[in-house]
């Protein structure tokens, strides 16, 4: 299929309006509904009196907020000299060009003291690079596995949020998505129960976790190697407890996984199948300008019907074999991240993100990765007179156990990876490279509150994708808008 001219292929699937710069009128729409909600809706939140204390029982009953994205990105052609076969999972080696495009929205209910409810809504659509296939280092964070031209709307999370105050002194919580805000105890516990995104709540990396306004590489999402429980789109359901102090937190959940690898059903029975983790952050004894360094890891654990690598690799006839079609048994995944952080200034700084599973048993959840290092850096444009503009820069080296190389070189084929015949793998780890510039443009007042917009470009340069050094190197190119309030 891809020894068509790429104009070609996309008008004969009716993919034509994948033109970087061609779906205006979408993005505008989905501009515009973001505005128009914010104006439409004064009710949704009611303003606390002037000076008011915002005690949690006077602050906003019911919150609103609303986001809308919008990322275009181009990959020239490159040379692969070893040819594909028909059952890989193809990079495609000519020129392409792919978008997405997300509105969100929050809406939060106090429901009595320290208690939120939250249902976020949320519709997507888009057109991925060699449909997500073939590297590891996905270009585009917002990309829902599956993504298509068609818009797809679903709820995104649906939770109770519950707060109990503990001693110490009184801290204001700004709000946000998700977060209807007030004041509590420095030292407090929160529970959190329902459908939400672990990444919600884990590996607080404020400088690499948001590709609506950060990196939009999967690897810079969180630890690469960080299997965490998610549907296809990312999200789960179950229960979450924290424990915060003005200096460290400490933090459980568990999570649904999948029925089946990638999924977007839910394996309700968290007795048998679930993702575990626990994450302690603190801070680190050196203080910088604005705050001191902060440190965490996180141990993660997930049972669910997986299949071993070692198993997998000697089935005969593999290439032919579907991915799911290969047989599991119950299994017990293992890994770890560690994250160390340096404040710049504020949503600046310096990171460093390592982490690794026990690389045995299949990728059920995130992406091929069984060891990952990164290093980043996001800077302020304060130097040339733009202090509310953002540069983000960074490195990650993605690796594969030796039990998972064996894997694709006997033919084996993951999720996104895999040559689907054997000996065609010349490994190599996979070496990620992005960067990228944010514009802030000014808010919009509304009667609800600030519209805040964000223009940004990037480029990414991914070497060695899928594993496999006689592929690349690729670039991508990257444009986004970004509102929300």
């Amino acid at each position: 299929m891809f020894a068509q001219p790429l104009f070609t292929q996309l008008h004969a699937s009716g993919l034509s309006s994948l033109c970087l710069f061609k779906p205006l009128s979408v993005r505008f729409k989905a501009l515009a509904l973001t505005a128009l909600l914010s104006l439409v809706t004064p009710w949704a939140q009611s303003q606390p009196k002037e000076n008011s204390t915002l005690q949690l029982d006077e602050a906003p009953r019911i919150a609103f907020h609303a986001q809308t994205t919008w990322i275009g990105q181009s990959k020239p052609a490159f040379n692969t000299p070893t040819p594909y076969s028909e059952s890989a999972y193809m990079l495609s080696p000519l020129a392409e060009q792919g978008f997405s495009m997300t509105v969100t929205a929050d809406v939060g209910v106090r429901l009595w003291k320290g208690a939120q409810l939250h249902i976020n809504p949320e519709s997507a659509r888009g057109a991925s690079l060699s449909k997500s296939l073939g590297t590891a280092s996905i270009p585009n964070g917002e990309l829902q596995r599956g993504a298509n031209m068609a818009w797809s709307s679903y709820r995104a999370r649906m939770f109770l949020m519950q707060r109990w105050s503990g001693d110490g002194d009184t801290v204001d919580i700004e709000p946000d998505f998700n977060e209807m805000g007030g004041k509590a105890s420095a030292n407090r516990w929160t529970l959190v129960a329902g459908n939400f995104s672990l990444l919600d709540f884990f590996d607080a990396n404020p400088y690499s976790k948001d590709p609506r306004s950060q990196f939009m590489n999967w690897s810079f999402l969180t630890h690469g190697a960080w299997d965490y429980a998610a549907d296809a789109r990312g999200y789960t359901q179950g229960v979450m407890l924290d424990y915060t102090t003005p200096t460290w937190a400490l933090r459980f959940a568990r999570t649904a996984v999948p029925v089946e690898s990638n999924g977007y059903a839910l394996d309700e029975a968290l007795g048998i199948h679930y993702g575990d983790q626990i994450e302690f952050e603190t801070d680190l004894p050196l203080r910088l300008q604005h705050g001191p360094m902060r440190g965490s890891i996180i141990y993660y654990r997930n049972k669910a019907q997986m299949f071993a690598y070692k198993d997998a690799a000697q089935i005969a006839g593999i290439a032919s074999t579907d991915y799911l079609a290969i047989p599991r048994s119950e299994q017990t995944k293992t890994g770890y991240g560690i994250t160390l952080m340096a404040p710049f200034d504020e949503e600046a700084g310096l990171f460093f993100r390592y982490s690794k599973n026990d690389g045995q048993f299949e990728q059920y959840n995130f992406i091929e990765i069984d060891q990952q290092w990164a290093l980043g850096a996001v800077f302020t444009g304060k130097a040339w007179g733009r202090g509310q503009d953002r540069v983000g820069v960074a490195l990650a080296t993605n690796d594969l156990s030796q039990a998972h190389r064996n894997y694709f070189s006997a033919g084996g084929k993951g999720f996104f990876v895999g040559d689907g015949v054997a000996n065609t793998l010349n490994y190599a780890p996979e070496r990620t490279f992005e960067t990228w510039y944010r514009w802030s443009v000014d808010d919009i007042n509304s009667k609800v509150g600030k519209l805040q917009n964000a223009f940004s470009v990037g480029w990414q340069y991914i070497l060695n994708p899928g594993y496999n050094q006689d592929r690349g190197p690729m670039s991508v190119y990257s444009v986004r808008w970004h509102s929300e309030f």
